[in-house]
């Protein structure tokens, strides 16, 4: 198939082999630069490892010490989190090679994001109406924006506050807590990469209300359930003190309280062009 004519040819006019060949493209390209982002993550191994991956259990790192200045202040030491040495052992001979590249291809897929929602942007673009493109404009960004912000609050909030938790965690003096570098790896990145997608919960609710799924109406409804949930949340990750749990409930809640206000305004949108029309 002549790429440069598929290229030129109108989206509509495209047969669903052609769709097919214009997806495969988009996704090499984001496949490659996830590919290209790996290995540039794999050459800084050792930075990223010393300076990032294991500094969040360190009684130094940026969390950690706040917590304790601002225990300091409220004359309590049950906000020095994480002031007990957590150290790490391999039992795998190849244990540390594969959790090298298993961090590698998640760095790569983390730095690549941007580039990869760009190229699912311009796979869609050309079936949205001009009306939809312009209110999709800036998406691509708004959607790197909102991950990148949820990577860094799991980062620097959710992770310190659950190695502090499951680290010191112990159900007898017996036990000697032995944390091997597959777990603490694994740990660290679901929460990051969970807190990036819990962040994208905006951009979920602009479509669902979209295509009138959700409603604000149905959000306000199931607000306290909402709001119950995230304390939940809140008070399984983080120590067993009040200032900790509000210092990740008040970040999740302001998300869903800003996804009402999108879901409000579509629908605000929705009824004067409904009305518009009905004229």
């Amino acid at each position: 198939m002549d790429k440069k004519k598929l290229k030129n040819k109108d989206a509509n006019d495209l047969t669903f082999l052609e769709h097919l060949e214009v997806l495969r493209g988009h996704l090499l390209r984001s496949i490659a630069s996830v590919g290209v982002f790996a290995v540039v993550v794999f050459i800084f191994t050792k930075f990223i490892f010393d300076h990032i991956l294991l500094a969040p259990k360190s009684v130094d790192f940026f969390t950690n010490r706040m917590f304790c200045k601002i225990g300091q202040w409220a004359h309590t030491d049950k906000l020095c989190i994480n002031d007990i040495p957590l150290q790490l052992i391999n039992i795998e001979m190849a244990g540390q090679f594969r959790i090298n590249m298993t961090i590698a291809l998640y760095g790569g897929l983390i730095l690549a994001v941007p580039y990869v929602l760009w190229e699912l942007y311009r796979f869609i673009m050309p079936a949205l109406k001009s009306t939809e493109r312009k209110y999709s404009r800036g998406m691509v960004f708004y959607t790197t924006l909102l991950f990148m912000l949820g990577v860094l609050f799991g980062y620097f909030m959710i992770v310190p506050l659950t190695l502090n938790f499951l680290g010191g965690y112990s159900v007898s003096s017996e036990i000697l807590n032995q944390i091997t570098l597959k777990s603490y790896i694994g740990i660290i990145s679901s929460l990051v990469f969970a807190s990036g997608l819990i962040f994208e919960l905006p951009i979920l609710v602009y479509f669902l209300s979209k295509v009138g799924i959700i409603t604000p109406g149905f959000m306000r409804k199931y607000r306290k359930h909402a709001l119950i949930v995230i304390l939940i949340i809140a008070g399984i990750i983080t120590p067993p003190d009040i200032f900790s749990q509000i210092m990740v409930t008040i970040p999740m809640y302001a998300l869903f309280e800003v996804s009402i206000f999108i879901s409000a305004r579509i629908e605000k949108e929705r009824d004067a062009r409904e009305a518009a029309e009905s004229v």
